[in-house]
Order: C-alpha cells, then sequence, then structure tokens
C-alpha cells in the first residue's frame, strides 16, 4: 500500500473526502473519554453519539489507523503533525496508570474479569460494553501508527498495553478465557499476531493464539456451518486473526477455518453489493433477506481483509472478484460524496434509503472503519511477489513494486470505459510474469496488447500471464468487455439486481415523501420511515439489452423501456455507488407479463402494513436495538432460536430486563410482544423454574404472562396488551419492564413492538 497512489477518478475524490474528515476530527475531543478514564480533566468535551457511551474510545483508535494510513499514501504534514500528537497523548496517560492501561473507559472491567469471577453476555464484560472490542481498536491504531509511520513511541504505548494484558489474562483458566471470549472482542488475534510479527516476543503469541474462539473456530475448522444467529461483525475479525496466526505457525487448522468461513459468506449469506448480515447478524444459508438494517458496512471492511489474506495464500482470481465488487458496491457507496459521512447499514429494502452519520454525535462503529476506508483504496490494485506482478483491480493509479525495480502507471476510465493501459514508467530490463485479472463478469474474451501488439496469452487461475523481460516504456493494453447481467437472489427465483460488469446499477426512485434529512445523529430513527411504491419489472430478463439502454458513458446512466408496472414507468438505473441523497432499489421483482397476471406482492403488502402502525420496535438479543432502547438488566440472559431465526431474551429468580420504547403522546398504544410457542416450564439441575412474570410500563403493572406450550411450538406467537392511555399521555416514551419472582423466568422475548391501537 505504501507504493501505491491513486491518480483521477471516483476512488480518489473519495479519497480526498475522507481525508478532510480526518482532518476535521480533534484529537482532544477524541481523546477526551481516554483522559476521563485516566481521573484526569480533558481538554476538550467529547463528542456525541457512541462517544458519550460506554463503547467511548474506539474511535481514536479508529482515527490513528485511519490517518496513518492516510498519511502513507498522501504524505499529508498536518496529517503527521495530528498523529504524533494523539501518541503523545495515550503516552502521557499510560504514564499515570501504574499497570500500563490507557484506554477510552475506566480499567475497572478488566480488573475484575482478571479475578476469573465476572458477568458475561455477547456484548456485555464485567459490566463494561464490550471492552475488549473498543480496546482494540487501540492496540490497532498504535500498530499501524508504527508500521506506516515508523513511530517508536507507538510502538512502545502499544507493548506496554500489550504486556498489561498479558500479566492481567494470565490469571485466568482456559475455561475462564474462553468464557471471557463469549463477549464480543473484536480483532484481538490479530493485534497479538501482529505485535508479535514485529517484535518476536513469544507471549505476544501465546496471547494471539488464546484469544482464539473456540466456539466459533473450532466448527470452522471442521467444516461445519453453525454461523445462522450470530453477530456476524463479531466473527469475521477472529478469522483475519486466524489468517495471521496462519502466516506465523503454518498450522493448517488456521487456514481451513478462514477458507470454510470466507466460502460460507460470501456464496451463502452475502448480498448483491458484497456485505452480509441483517440486523447484524447471519442468517440462514442461503437466505437473502432485505431489509432497512442490512449489509453493515464494518462487516465489508472486515471481509476485505480477509480477502487479502486468502488471496495471498491462493492467488486465485474468485478473491478479487469478490473485493471488486464489494469495494465498488458498498464501501465506495457507503460514503457521502458531498459530506464525507458514512453509513452504519446499506438498506436493501426496496424504495428506502441511505443514512449517514453526521460529524460530531454518531461515532458509530462504521464510523469508525468508514475514517478508514478511503486511504484502504491503494489495497489490493496490485501485488507483487516471487510469482511476478499481479493486476487486480482497473482502477487509475501507480505503484512501485518488486522493491522498486518497477513503476507502472494504470490509466483508465474504467467502468466507463473497457480499455485499462499499464505503462511500465521503470522497467529495467526486468524478467517476471505480469498476472491479469479476467473478471468473472466479462461479455467476452479479454486481449491483452503489448507495445501494440496482441500478446496470446497462457490463463491460470483467473489471470492471463505475460511472461517477459520489462522495460522502460513498455506499455500493455487490456480490453475488458462491459455488458448487462442479472444478479438473482438466493432465496427468491423472481427477485433480480441488474449489474454493469461488476457495477451494481441502482434504480433512482427520486425524493418522493423523503425525510427531512438523511445526515442524522441516530441511525435507527428512520427504520420505520413511510416506504413508496417501487414497479415490478416486466420484461426478458434473459434480453436486458432490448429493454435497458445506456443513456451517458461517462457516468453510466442507463434507461428502461416502459417496463416498470403498473403504469409503464421508465426506470432510470446509476451506478450505486454514485446515488445519494435519494430513494431507490437494489432488488427488483422482474418476471414476464403471464407472471405478473398473477402476481401479488403479499411480502410487500404485509411489510407496509405493519409499518404503517409500528411506532417503534425493538428485537432483543440484537446488540444495537437493546443499546439503542437503553437495556438494564438483572439475571438476565439472551440467545438465539434456529427454530423460528430470531433472537431472545429472559430473566430469572427475581430478575428483569426492561427498554425505552417510542410512543404517540396523543394514540391509544398497544404493545404486542412475540413469545416462542414452545416455550413452557423448564428444570434446571433440581429447581422447576415456570414462565411466569409481570409486564410492567413505567412502574405499572399492565399483565401477568404466564407462557405453556401453545401448541404451536415451531414458530413464535405474538400477544398484545392495551396500555391505558394515561400511562402514555402527553409522553414520547415509556419503560418497558419484565419481571419475575424467585423461582420464576421472565419470557423468553423474541420481539417488541410499539403500535398504534385500531
Amino acid at each position: 500500500m505504501d507504493y501505491v497512489t491513486l491518480l483521477d477518478g471516483v476512488f480518489k475524490e473519495s479519497q480526498e473526502k475522507g481525508k478532510d474528515y480526518l482532518l476535521y476530527l480533534e484529537v482532544d475531543r477524541l481523546m477526551a473519554p481516554c483522559y476521563e478514564a485516566a481521573g484526569q480533566k480533558p481538554k476538550a468535551p467529547r463528542y456525541g453519539g457512541w462517544e458519550s457511551t460506554g463503547i467511548s474510545g474506539h474511535s481514536i483508535g479508529h482515527w490513528l489507523s485511519a490517518t496513518a494510513q492516510m498519511y502513507a499514501i498522501t504524505l499529508d504534514k498536518t496529517l503527521k503533525q495530528k498523529l504524533d500528537y494523539a501518541i503523545g497523548e495515550f503516552a502521557y496517560l499510560q504514564h499515570m496508570d501504574e499497570k500500563g492501561y490507557v484506554g477510552g473507559f475506566p480499567r475497572d472491567c478488566f480488573d475484575k474479569t482478571f479475578t476469573g469471577q465476572f458477568e458475561v453476555e455477547r456484548f456485555s464484560l464485567a459490566g463494561q460494553w464490550v471492552p475488549w472490542y473498543s480496546l482494540h481498536k487501540v492496540f490497532a491504531g498504535l500498530l499501524d501508527s508504527y508500521r506506516l509511520t515508523g513511530s517508536s513511541l507507538a510502538l512502545e504505548v502499544v507493548m506496554i498495553l500489550a504486556d498489561w494484558a498479558k500479566q492481567g489474562s494470565d490469571q485466568l483458566t482456559e475455561e475462564q478465557f474462553q468464557r471471557m471470549l463469549f463477549c464480543e472482542h473484536g480483532g484481538m488475534t490479530e493485534a497479538m499476531a501482529d505485535l508479535y510479527s514485529i517484535t518476536g516476543k513469544k507471549d505476544y503469541l501465546h496471547l494471539a493464539i488464546r484469544f482464539c474462539h473456540e466456539e466459533v473456530l473450532g466448527p470452522l475448522s471442521e467444516g461445519r456451518d453453525e454461523l445462522e444467529g450470530k453477530h456476524a461483525n463479531t466473527q469475521i475479525p477472529k478469522l483475519v486473526g486466524a489468517a495471521k496466526l496462519y502466516n506465523i505457525t503454518g498450522q493448517q487448522k488456521y487456514k481451513e477455518m478462514c477458507v470454510n468461513f470466507w466460502e460460507l459468506v460470501t456464496n451463502t449469506r452475502s448480498y448483491i453489493i458484497g456485505g452480509n448480515s441483517i440486523n447484524e447478524h447471519f442468517g440462514p444459508a442461503g437466505q437473502e433477506k432485505l431489509g432497512v438494517q442490512s449489509a453493515e458496512t464494518c462487516n465489508t471492511y472486515n471481509m476485505l481483509k480477509l480477502t487479502e489474506c486468502l488471496f495471498e495464500w491462493f492467488k486465485e482470481g474468485k478473491y478479487m472478484d469478490f473485493y471488486e465488487r464489494a469495494l465498488y458496491n458498498h464501501i465506495l457507496a457507503s460514503q457521502d460524496p458531498e459530506s464525507g459521512m458514512k453509513t452504519y447499514f446499506v438498506s436493501t429494502q426496496p424504495g428506502h434509503f441511505k443514512v449517514y452519520s453526521s460529524p460530531d454525535n454518531s461515532f458509530w462503529c462504521c464510523t469508525g472503519t468508514g475514517m478508514e476506508n478511503p486511504a484502504r483504496y491503494t489495497r489490493s490494485i496490485y501485488h507483487g511477489d516471487y510469482d511476478g506482478v499481479f493486476v487486480n483491480l482497473f482502477i487509475p493509479s501507480k505503484a512501485a513494486l518488486l522493491d522498486n525495480k518497477v513503476q507502472v502507471r494504470q490509466e483508465t476510465d474504467f467502468p466507463a470505459s473497457e480499455k485499462s493501459k499499464l505503462i511500465f514508467e521503470k522497467g529495467n530490463a526486468t524478467p517476471f510474469k505480469l498476472h491479469i485479472r479476467v473478471p468473472y463478469w466479462s461479455s467476452g474474451e479479454v486481449t491483452v496488447m503489448v507495445n501494440g501488439i496482441v500478446e496470446q496469452c497462457q490463463s491460470k487461475k483467473g489471470y492471463v500471464i505475460i511472461e517477459r523481460t520489462w522495460n522502460t516504456g513498455d506499455e500493455v493494453e487490456v480490453h475488458l468487455p462491459l455488458g448487462l447481467h442479472t444478479y438473482q437472489a438466493k432465496d427468491n427465483l423472481k427477485k433480480h439486481g441488474i449489474m454493469y460488469g461488476p457495477i451494481v446499477l441502482a434504480g433512482a426512485l427520486g425524493r418522493e415523501n423523503f425525510p427531512e434529512k438523511d445526515i442524522l445523529a441516530d441511525h435507527l430513527k428512520l427504520n420505520n420511515h413511510p416506504l413508496i411504491k417501487v414497479p415490478t419489472l416486466v420484461a426478458d430478463k434473459n434480453n436486458l439489452n432490448e429493454w435497458i439502454k445506456k443513456r451517458n458513458d461517462k457516468n453510466l446512466i442507463f434507461q428502461t423501456e416502459g417496463v416498470g408496472q403498473p403504469g409503464n414507468h421508465q426506470i432510470t438505473l446509476v451506478p450505486f455507488y454514485n446515488l445519494h441523497h435519494e430513494r431507490y432499489t437494489l432488488y427488483w421483482n422482474l418476471m414476464t407479463k403471464e407472471e405478473f397476471k398473477h402476481f401479488v406482492d403479499e411480502e410487500q403488502e404485509e411489510l407496509e402494513r405493519f409499518r404503517s402502525v409500528t411506532v417503534d420496535e425493538v428485537q432483543p438479543n440484537e446488540q444495537q436495538p437493546e443499546v439503542e432502547h437503553g437495556l438494564k438488566s438483572e439475571n438476565s440472559a439472551s440467545g438465539y432460536s434456529n427454530i423460528v431465526q430470531k433472537g431472545w431474551r429472559d430473566a430469572k429468580d427475581n430478575g428483569f430486563f426492561r427498554y425505552e420504547l417510542a410512543v404517540k403522546p396523543d394514540k391509544k398504544m398497544v404493545m404486542e410482544v412475540s413469545y416462542f410457542g414452545g416455550d413452557h416450564n423448564i428444570v434446571i439441575g433440581e429447581k422447576t423454574f415456570e414462565r411466569k412474570f409481570d409486564i410492567l410500563i413505567d412502574g405499572n403493572i399492565i399483565a401477568t404472562q404466564i407462557l405453556e406450550n401453545s401448541g404451536a411450538p415451531a414458530s413464535t406467537m405474538e400477544i398484545q396488551y392495551l396500555i391505558p392511555e394515561e400511562l402514555t399521555l402527553g409522553k414520547k416514551s415509556v419503560e418497558v419492564k419484565f419481571a419475575c419472582s424467585e423461582g420464576k423466568i421472565a419470557g423468553g422475548v423474541y420481539g417488541i413492538r410499539m403500535i398504534v391501537s385500531g
């Protein structure tokens, strides 16, 4: 990456916008939580959003990584000055801690954890929201600062922090350590493996191996698919870490984990844009459920990191086919080109829109990886090693390769053009194999000309190969036939996307009933914003060129004939990375005239009915919905049911859990709660627990519920509770609480929805 620079084009423009945001952010505000954690008065107030919550401090870690990477490719002196200042602040605060800890929240949760006596949930450890996850960003940021800018102080700080982690965690048995890993812990394996690679210190390798989470990695090493119901982005960094361990140790089990995971995610759980997950979780294999909270951007950031590792092992074109699809259609599309703000989810719900972070009051996880993405565009365009030089991506750029023996410039208007030219600005009569990727989407034969003469190339693993001695001034021109083609959803034969080469073409649907703002602090606020009717395409899916015509070559704007039904609408199709601040669809119902005669979009009708009466909803066991709805609990647990494909939460023995849900202050409200039809009394040890509990609104009992096997154990059942008007009158939100007495269980609850009565 250090030796590649971008030339003019969409990636260069996006990179510059990303750099602007890094320069905009104030180090003192990002460091404020770290000062408070050290018992010091911060130099400036915290930022809002997640930086004002228990996950605080993750953003400064992301900023370190992003700034180090951006400096390495731009050499912007202001970035370097800010980076050095931030590293100095970490060193200053670290010296104040007797054990060498520094982070965005107090050390207490780790002190308690290291005793071995700690409470743990998927997103909570010793009472702290995902502490290892958040601290990992600091580890990664300091490591990137050392590797990319040579900061010896950054290495010193991260080694002291790693020594603290090693000494503390050494007190844990293997069983306790694995129990600790039940809580999301980010890329701690990767960080420790990287630190070992830098220092050669065995303690760090030992800790990297201990951070391998057997619950997830064990089944993957054996080829078993147990991903359903798991929080998606929690898992991907574990595999990036396993890839690093394979590189260090050569143990095949780590390689097998990574290969199996990558195949499962890319082939059975990814969307048209290359992203994955719905409501942050993996669904069943082969399911492509559409929704507002789909395709979390962090996931794709991490999948690209994993893909880089697999490509280095196998040098196969399929890895860069995926990389290209995800890079153009998710990562590039996730940053607003006007404001530089980032998406959390990329909605796949037809007729919805993108929602972007605010500059000062969001700081979601995807704001953090979103800081890093524009500085990573130069990665994987080229790869050079003993096998030769690989041209993986067709992006205008310059590169110094093979220990600077070769310098090449790539000139292209791809994807607006089918040609890319490689000009050797330095060759030094160097013999090597030049590998040029033959993409899966090519609509014809990829041809290569060297110095104006057509080359007869051999092909291997998705690349054409030219072996010769290369000299300064040599030119290679590649012709990449581009064409329209469809993408078919994995779970619905009628649902299709439309692509041009690797580019997803989105239907531009305008701003009908568009929200006042789509840049805002709360990414959940617009989840139930009204949708619009999306036309069905009645046309021949096998002959796209008959009814889709290109209207603008430079910007790749296409238009359909009047195939949008009902109403014979002509639809404008544009690259998804160019579509911002309007409604869109990525998936269409595409069918013949005969099929359309009998078609009723029951899924859409049900969704519209559901959304029209819904004021608020929360899905238990999902991190963001629970956090954003102020979850508090005692003696509570959560999990996922493969039977009904939903998460749940319960409490037992005088336990409770509660949320804050929005209501309409001038409407009659009903609360609808989902339960599992098969739930009944259970025996734990020698004690029988009855599923009997109270449901309270702002401390007032509105119902006592008993759950017994309903006779429909393979599904959920919904029970509605009318809320007395006096409990919601004049209020915008209420506390919903599920509580039980000793020997009882409250729940499981599989969903809560506030709806308008009548």
